[in-house]
């Protein structure tokens, strides 16, 4: 398996892995998954923000707090929303001047990584 096979698995597994979590918590604590769920629905709603734009902010944000699932989980919320590896990248970008180099080794790594992945469509995503 070559690097680039094995960062896809890595991704692919880790979105897996949260949904499995997921689910075996909804099991256990159906009324607490059920109202978050509610409330994580109508935070992410189309309002006077946007969802491309709320899924960037939720992007930033899972970069700064170093949240691994959440950044793999946004990044493909972006793409989903029809985001530019462009318009990523720049929030990311942003993010940084907040989070210094922690977060701006995420945004070169882990959010390339999972860009390249979920995308399907490696260097060539529209900028």
């Amino acid at each position: 398996m070559n690097q680039q096979e094995q960062q896809s698995s890595a991704i692919q597994m880790a979105l897996h892995e949260y949904k499995e979590g997921l689910g075996h918590f909804t099991e256990k604590m159906p009324d607490i998954a059920k109202k978050y769920n509610a409330f994580t629905e109508a935070c992410f709603a189309k309002g006077k923000l946007s969802q491309k734009e709320k899924q960037m902010i939720a992007l930033g944000i899972s970069v700064f707090a170093q949240d691994e699932y959440c950044i793999i989980y946004h990044t493909k919320g972006c793409l989903d929303q029809g985001c530019t590896e462009d318009e990523i990248l720049e929030a990311v970008g942003v993010t940084a001047a907040f989070g210094g180099g922690a977060a701006m080794s995420q945004a070169v790594t882990l959010v390339q990584e999972a860009m390249t992945d979920l995308s399907g469509k490696g260097s060539k995503m529209q900028q």
